[in-house]
């Protein structure tokens, strides 16, 4: 199979080249060049929100191609329009922020959706707004031969959000950490690695429309995440549990102050509640929650503990002295 990966040097992009070279695909990735291209592809350069920015595109043919972009969706447009009579299908990397916020727990794909316009040029266009426009995009140039691909929150090696990073991070420092309630607390999240292998055989077999791309509900639960990365770590690290209540009223925000981690309510219920009997039944496998936990340390140790970050997003992490106030 031959893969073109319009981005390919970080996180999921990364893991995607990963995953596709150890099925034996051919991969050529497209980006600017401002990350080095991983070892085993064929590189092409060019800048697609310039003037002949999709020029080393317009030679090639591709069986599945995968986009992760996030801003101006006529980014994507573009993209499929040059590639729609070159190549078989179109991943699409989406996001469940295209839903209306809040969504219903157990809410699948059916669920209303966010505006969103495949013309919109402008980079300060919303998250979800963004995502929903590239969707519109991949349809117009792929219709159904594209792949939507409505990510819910994810984690593993390469992470660049610095969520599970800075958890471990934390734990890794030892002491009494806070550990926000409850200790039973659902969590849904998908490995960036399970994701890729899914949306390759997915594409390969000619999937496409929508679909939930997270693990299943309650596959794991805040407990087990934190003692996860403890023993992972090997820290002395006590976790103190504080119920969320105690949190909220110190004025921590759920996701960005204690990343992950939402309280019970209606952006939990969206975010971590969510239907994925679709990608389940199409052959989604999830690898146990201490694997990712493992593998993203053991990722963070060979680079040296500090995780790159992405500088569009906020930076995540609770400050040290309010978590002293708190446990």
């Amino acid at each position: 199979m031959r893969l073109l990966i319009l981005g390919g040097t970080e996180f999921v992009g990364r893991v995607f080249v990963e995953e596709a070279l150890a099925k034996g695909w051919d991969v050529s990735v497209f980006n600017r060049g401002t990350h080095a291209a991983p070892d085993g592809v064929t590189a092409l350069r060019g800048d697609r929100r310039k003037p002949g920015g999709l020029d080393a595109l317009a030679q090639g043919e591709w069986d599945v191609v995968v986009d992760t972009w996030s801003w101006a969706p006529v980014a994507v447009r573009d993209a499929a329009e040059a590639l729609k009579d070159r190549a078989g299908r179109y991943v699409y990397v989406s996001s469940r922020s295209v839903y209306e916020f809040p969504t219903e727990a157990g809410a699948d794909e059916g669920a209303a959706l966010v505006g969103g316009s495949a013309d919109e040029d402008g980079d300060d266009v919303p998250y979800a707004q963004a995502k929903r426009g590239g969707e519109l995009g991949a349809l117009r140039g792929f219709g159904d031969r594209a792949l939507l691909v409505r990510a819910g929150l994810i984690l593993g090696p390469y992470e660049n959000i610095g969520r599970l990073p800075w958890w471990l991070r934390r734990i890794a420092r030892g002491g009494p950490v806070l550990a926000p309630g409850p200790q039973d607390l659902g969590l849904q999240y998908i490995d960036a690695r399970d994701m890729a292998i899914w949306c390759l055989d997915a594409a390969a077999a000619g999937l496409h429309g929508p679909y939930n791309m997270i693990g299943p509900r309650d596959f794991t639960t805040m407990r087990e995440l934190l003692e996860t990365c403890v023993r992972v770590t090997g820290s002395d690290a006590e976790l103190r549990w504080v119920e969320p209540e105690a949190i909220l009223g110190a004025g921590v925000e759920p996701w960005t102050d204690l990343p992950i981690w939402i309280p019970p309510g209606e952006a939990h219920a969206s975010i971590h509640e969510v239907d994925v009997a679709k990608v389940l039944a199409a052959g989604l496998i999830c690898r146990p929650v201490t694997e990712t936990v493992a593998d993203t340390w053991e990722w963070l140790q060979r680079i040296g503990g500090e995780p790159p970050l992405r500088p569009d997003r906020p930076k995540v992490g609770l400050d040290p002295q309010v978590e002293a106030s708190l446990i």
